[in-house]
């Protein structure tokens, strides 16, 4: 019953991302907010897809054990694009608001991406392992929530100051994102339950881009 049912659901989520990223790279590709808003998506979804699709394999074949490396290797592959992501859903930021100068904060933003992704690859982190490493696991979280924090203030702050009502859920779909997130981090070796919290986290990343999705509709809608 989990493997129909996970896997369906990784079905529709993939291609769901991937194919409204896809529409807003071509239908906003005039837009440079929106075509760097479908570029995020499509991210999304490729990367998650190196993680998803093996274990939905592993799931509907001979279990997730025989597929230890594989979904180890997707899981930093994972990591990799969901910094991407931010970095990217950053800079959808900027182009929104007309950010212009604070050279500072994309220092820091390009900082903490690179921080988080070095120490995806250290080999502490033990991804083919049966039994990965819980320390390293939260080595490499603490960039990337920061990142996430970064992002979170960010998108929250200027909504608010320019009453921009289809983007002001942006943040909140982003900390009910990591909300999910850091439990199954801390705690999904021990509870295995806990990692049911992964459901709501991939429905928080298609509200994300559904946002998106949905204000380049009306704006083109509008324009035509």
């Amino acid at each position: 019953m989990q493997a129909i049912f996970e896997t369906l659901f990784d079905i529709v989520y993939l291609s769901t991302v991937i194919t409204l990223g896809i529409r807003m790279m071509r239908q906003g590709k005039d837009i440079p907010q929106y075509r760097l808003y479908g570029l995020m998506a499509v991210v999304l979804g490729c990367g998650d897809s190196f993680h998803l699709v093996p274990r939905a394999i592993a799931l509907c074949t001979t279990g997730l054990a025989s597929y230890t490396a594989a979904l180890g290797i997707g899981k930093l592959i994972t990591s990799v694009t969901m910094t991407v992501f931010y970095v990217i859903l950053y800079f959808v930021w900027r182009e929104r608001y007309h950010i212009q100068g604070q050279s500072n904060l994309t220092i820091w933003v390009y900082l903490l991406a690179a921080a988080r992704i070095l120490l995806c690859l250290f080999p502490q982190n033990e991804w083919t392992s049966a039994m990965p490493s819980l320390a390293w696991g939260i080595y490499r979280n603490i960039p990337f929530t920061l990142l996430g924090l970064l992002v979170v203030v960010l998108w929250y702050r200027s909504a608010k100051e320019h009453k921009d009502t289809p983007y002001q859920y942006v943040w909140l779909s982003i900390v009910i994102s990591f909300a999910c997130y850091l439990p199954v981090v801390l705690l999904a070796e021990r509870y295995p339950l806990v990692g049911i919290l992964m459901i709501l986290k991939t429905c928080a990343y298609v509200w994300t881009v559904w946002i998106g999705y949905s204000d380049m509709k009306h704006t083109l809608k509008e324009e035509h």
